[in-house]
């Protein structure tokens, strides 16, 4: 073999393992973009579950508020079975009520829509329940607050 064709299979050789370690990169770049659209497809598809959650719970939660106030005004056994099993069927999708009388008003988690007699700045009176959802305000509860009436 001659000199030439010696360099010449080298030079070959150089190409081609060039062009291995490129397509080598390549590949393994495709594959992290395609797992990186997959966990991002599956995130999304999280988020669109939890904002359809969301999007019923809004609506069966006043539902479900009317459904309690009925229960304080009648001892139907029926009634009472329905509010259990409503309830917990809420509880299953993350929602739980949220815990605001007698608690230092919070404006994050509640909505003041009275100020009457009573211990300053504390919740006295909850006008309809607030409810997170897996952690997050679902609906501020709506509250009436103590202090002193007609002062600001």
């Amino acid at each position: 073999m001659t000199d030439d064709t010696k360099n010449t299979t080298e030079d070959a050789q150089q190409v081609l393992r060039q062009q291995l370690e490129e397509l080598d990169y390549n590949w393994k770049r495709a594959l992290a973009d395609y797992q990186n659209l997959q966990k991002r497809f599956e995130e999304e598809k999280e988020q669109v579950v939890t904002l359809a959650n969301m999007s019923l719970l809004s609506g069966l939660v006043p539902i479900y508020d009317n459904l309690l106030i009925l229960q304080k005004h009648t001892t139907d056994k029926g009634l009472e079975m329905i509010v259990k099993e409503f309830k917990q069927l809420l509880t299953d999708f993350g929602l739980e009520k949220l815990d605001v009388l007698g608690k230092d008003f919070n404006p994050e988690t509640m909505e003041a829509v009275e100020v009457i007699e009573g211990e300053q700045n504390r919740v006295v009176e909850v006008v309809q329940n607030g409810y997170l959802l897996n952690g997050k305000l679902l609906k501020p509860a709506r509250v009436k607050v103590g202090g002193k009436p007609g002062t600001d």
